[in-house]
């Protein structure tokens, strides 16, 4: 696998979690752990292949980080492949993320399987 994939979650475990499952599968991780510290790394350049985001974390929220990203704020592809992986799962949740332009929304809980699917699926397109 080639590039690093960049996931941003609030939630300790959920962290673990994806992390562990992305890095079995071959994939280089990079962990931050609010919207905030994931805007600094990016605002430096980084550059990952994909970003995973929640949407509700303290300092900066996924959803404006994803706004942020899409509306070239940072040093990266505007394009840049992101899921979106949160508890908020009703529809007009869900449709804003696609409307702020996320490539995938999965919601919590969600089975790391079906997450590492959809992960390729962004890559691969």
């Amino acid at each position: 696998m080639s590039g690093e994939i960049l996931v941003v979650d609030d939630d300790e475990p959920i962290r673990l979690l994806v992390s562990h499952r992305l890095q079995s599968a071959g994939y280089d991780v990079r962990v931050c752990e609010d919207g905030r510290e994931a805007a600094d790394l990016l605002a430096e350049g980084f550059e990952p292949t994909l970003a995973v985001l929640d949407v509700m974390m303290p300092r900066l929220d996924g959803t404006r980080l994803l706004r942020m990203i899409r509306n070239s704020e940072f040093p990266v592809d505007a394009d840049l492949p992101i899921v979106m992986l949160t508890s908020r799962g009703r529809e007009e949740h869900v449709l804003d993320g696609f409307e702020s332009g996320a490539d995938d929304y999965v919601t919590k809980p969600f089975r790391a399987a079906e997450l590492l699917a959809r992960v390729r699926k962004c890559i691969d397109e």
